[in-house]
């Protein structure tokens, strides 16, 4: 059952959003408790006590994305991510660093399309201090004009390593054919125009209009007490006098309008490469949409493992190709099912054949029983073991905190797993598979030339 969304509660209040209970190897009780805190201003504090941890893993996040950047801004969710770790008036850039790297700990953040995380990661013991850094980093950075200049050749030098990089390269030009000139179709990094063209002034405005306390969550979990960290966040924010009035600037608004596919646009990249990358795929459903769990099976049979049956077909009985795997992607109000891999240049036409016959199968006729027990089993075990770890736990309770719906638990996500049935499968693949779908090829100029005489792509 969803939980409480923060917009319900009261400042100032706790309230206890899930309790899961297990078995331990030895057979003891185990189990894990998420509790919320609103702060004045609106700021979020969400901590899951995981027993027998010895570590906390930390997050302070905005549910800011580079989606929500205007033309002018683009990039610049990303260029502040960088930003923040060069200063505040209480520490340089070296402290930052050598304050986590002396107790062993670790540092990052990344930037999304819906939102952007600061974390860390070191013992219980050195929770405190890896709390007061972040909490420092995020609302009291001074954005020094020469550090702004300085990451600026950084992040020209990371988009010249993606465009590098082919898998990435494919993967942008599908987005980009996928969404139009919309902010979802963008790169999250910005192109090199716009991050030459962005001033301190522009990135320094954006950053105190956007990391406001009522966008911001901070998220914990390991062997992490509620009370301890709230009273620990909660002293960070005040000593940087960041729990003032919330909505200074405007939410952001995440309509199926803004993020309205194109059908069937194609996207093909001329590179000098020895292999030809694609991409193929068609709109699919929102992240917290319901037929998500019957995707994840389809997903699962078609191209998520070494069972499935792009694997099977395309690699094992005819070796056309070593990479072939199918993915979704899901956003607040947008979703895609694509197709990717890579191939020998004269092998690109078969493959996408081979692909577009396969997708055509499963939404005809769909998938056999034995397929949904094994589709089952795999997201079954992909949820689980992925939630092993403090970090991955941290991850979840930020995330179910900046997207409508709210936080499952393991429980509920499995039992929505087991009843997925071939009916809601077949129905899934009928409305997934059958548009017209989204081609992105990267390759030399005789695989783009096959891949456009695929009419069963591009029909």
């Amino acid at each position: 059952m969803a939980h409480l969304p923060a917009t319900e509660q009261p400042l100032g209040s706790t309230r206890t959003l899930l309790k899961e209970h297990g078995e331990g190897a030895n057979g003891g009780a185990v189990g894990s408790v998420v509790r919320r805190t609103v702060l004045p201003g609106g700021l979020r504090v969400v901590t899951e006590a995981m027993p027998g941890a010895r570590s906390a893993a930390l997050g302070l996040w905005t549910g800011i994305g580079s989606r929500d950047e205007s033309r002018s801004l683009d990039g610049a969710t990303h260029f502040l991510e960088h930003l923040l770790f060069k200063g505040t008036g209480r520490r340089t850039a070296l402290d930052i660093s050598s304050q986590l790297d002396a107790v062993g700990g670790e540092l990052n953040a990344f930037t999304g399309k819906e939102f952007t995380c600061y974390h860390a990661r070191v013992l219980d013991a050195d929770m405190p201090l890896a709390i007061d850094v972040l909490c420092d980093m995020v609302t009291s950075s001074l954005i020094p004009a020469n550090e702004v200049e300085s990451e600026r050749s950084v992040i020209l030098e990371e988009i010249a390593m993606h465009d590098d990089d082919p898998d990435d390269v494919v993967h942008n030009a599908f987005v980009s054919a996928m969404y139009g000139d919309s902010a979802l179709g963008r790169s999250i990094t910005g192109s090199v125009g716009s991050i030459k063209a962005l001033t301190r002034r522009q990135i320094f405005g954006y950053y105190r209009r956007r990391y406001t306390a009522d966008n911001l969550v901070f998220t914990a979990a390991g062997n992490v007490n509620h009370a301890t960290v709230v009273r620990l966040v909660r002293r960070a924010f005040e000593r940087a006098d960041a729990l003032g009035e919330p909505s200074r600037g405007p939410a952001p608004v995440r309509t199926s309008s803004s993020a309205a596919h194109t059908s069937g646009g194609t996207a093909l990249v001329k590179r000098p490469t020895e292999l030809a990358s694609f991409v193929l795929g068609t709109p699919a459903y929102p992240r917290n949409d319901s037929r998500r769990f019957a995707l994840g099976v389809l997903n699962g049979v078609i191209g998520g493992g070494t069972s499935s049956r792009l694997f099977q077909e395309v690699r094992e009985r005819r070796g056309l190709a070593y990479t072939i795997y199918s993915f979704t992607s899901q956003y607040v109000d947008s979703g895609y099912f694509a197709v990717a891999g890579g191939c020998m240049p004269d092998k690109i036409r078969d493959v996408l054949g081979i692909c577009s016959d396969e997708l055509a199968k499963a939404s005809s006729a769909g998938i056999t029983l034995e397929e949904l027990e094994r589709g089952k089993g795999q997201l079954r075990g992909t949820l689980v073991m992925g939630l092993e770890d403090a970090g991955a736990r941290m991850t979840r309770i930020g995330k179910a905190e900046l997207v409508p719906g709210g936080l499952m638990s393991i429980d509920e996500s499995l039992a929505h797993i087991d009843a997925v049935t071939l009916d809601d499968v077949h129905e899934v693949a009928q409305q997934v598979l059958t548009p017209r779908p989204t081609l992105a090829v990267l390759g030399p100029a005789t695989a783009l030339t096959r891949a456009t005489r695929t009419t069963r792509t591009t029909r």
